[in-house]
């Protein structure tokens, strides 16, 4: 992903007028604006902590398990999506039936997708900057807290912008900014926040999906207090960042689910 810029999606609302080892791992209708701004789909550099190539950055060792559980997260990353690989077209297929099972799919290009928030009728363009982890994250969403997946897609909660984040993109970029903020690309973690989620990992070989979600649900509450609209973006996204970072070093909390924001997900 560059921050050079490029294309972004925003959705305008209406509805009532406005609306990657081994086993030790433990509706509303919706108007789609194409427009041209350094935003979702395009990097987060701008969320993400910038640093020179001459930082001094500490590194923490792992155990074994720790090491094994991040090589194999590791591995996930790495794995572009591929709209020829039939895994990755069911896992697609998977998703769509997941939000909205009553509407059948007429394929995997459609002007259908613009219904979930890709910038277009092929989602396989946005998955570039998260790659296939981020389709898992999106579907692992689906399947385990269903009840908030759909308010987050479909937008029930709160009061809402009349221009509204694209849902499946917003998704992707929250993969995106997990993997920076949790130095996940690097042999071992060089940020203490980044440490501490390998801990974690190595007792639950799902949390970096669970953490997606709480991050996911965590993005929307930080939207709807701060009254955001689409070109409000990157500043929910940074806000949500410090507010992950601050309760993942929280000293008393020994599982993700022990996160004050977890308790926003509903199944």
């Amino acid at each position: 992903m560059d921050d050079r810029g490029g294309s972004f999606v925003a959705v305008r609302r209406i509805s009532q007028g406005l609306e990657r080892g081994n086993n030790t791992c433990h509706s509303s209708s919706a108007e789609v604006v194409a427009g041209s701004a350094a935003w979702l789909g395009r990097g987060l550099s701008c969320v993400c902590a910038q640093r020179r190539e001459s930082d001094a950055r500490p590194s923490f060792d792992l155990t074994p398990p720790q090491e094994e559980c991040l090589q194999r997260l590791q591995s996930r990353i790495d794995v572009a999506y591929d709209s020829s690989v039939p895994e990755h077209q069911e896992a697609l297929k998977a998703l769509w039936n997941a939000a909205f099972p009553e509407e059948e799919l007429h394929g995997l290009i459609s002007e259908q997708w613009k219904e979930m928030g890709w910038q277009g009728k092929d989602p396989s363009t946005d998955f570039r900057g998260g790659g296939f982890i981020s389709l898992e994250n999106l579907l692992f969403f689906a399947r385990n807290f269903p009840m908030s997946f759909q308010d987050l897609l479909q937008k029930r909660e709160g009061d809402r912008s009349v221009w509204e984040y694209p849902f499946a993109v917003a998704g992707v970029n929250i993969t995106f900014m997990l993997i920076q903020m949790l130095d996940l690309e690097a042999v071992k973690p060089r940020t203490l926040v980044g440490a501490t989620f390998l801990k974690f990992l190595a007792e639950d070989d799902s949390a970096f999906d669970l953490l997606y979600c709480i991050t996911f649900k965590l993005m929307d509450h930080e939207w709807l207090d701060m009254h955001a609209s689409y070109m409000d973006f990157n500043a929910v996204m940074k806000s949500t960042r410090r507010q992950l970072e601050r309760e993942l070093l929280s000293e008393d909390i020994t599982r993700l689910e022990e996160l004050p924001s977890y308790t926003l997900l509903t199944r």
